[in-house]
């Protein structure tokens, strides 16, 4: 292993159980949808759950998941509640994982 990739792989080593906790929220697919939903900007469960077409307890409780980790931020008007996506470049990390999954998958002889 090169001096680089050491340098690399102990400032990796020390965020490993962070990086971990974010990509378990990241493991659904139904998560992964309300991100990208959330692309476009704040929105209340009752527009997340119309436009996924996803019920809304299933939706809340990933929302939930979601707000635990990080991924969304809640803000509250009156009697609203909107979420938005944390920060953007989540949709950058889970477009290279779809990227990084395809190909992997494409290279694939058997299961």
């Amino acid at each position: 292993m090169s001096a680089k990739e050491s340098d690399i792989s102990t400032d990796l080593d020390g965020s490993l159980g962070i990086a971990a906790f974010v990509a378990k929220s990241l493991s659904d697919e139904n998560r992964l949808r309300i991100l990208l939903c959330l692309l476009d900007g704040k929105k209340t469960v009752s527009a997340i759950v119309e436009e996924l077409n996803l019920s809304q307890p299933l939706v809340s409780h990933h929302l939930k998941d979601l707000r635990r980790c990080l991924l969304v931020n809640v803000e509250r008007k009156g009697v609203f509640i909107f979420y938005e996506m944390a920060d953007e470049r989540i949709i950058h990390i889970v477009r290279q994982l779809a990227h990084l999954a395809t190909d992997l998958l494409s290279k694939r002889e058997t299961f």
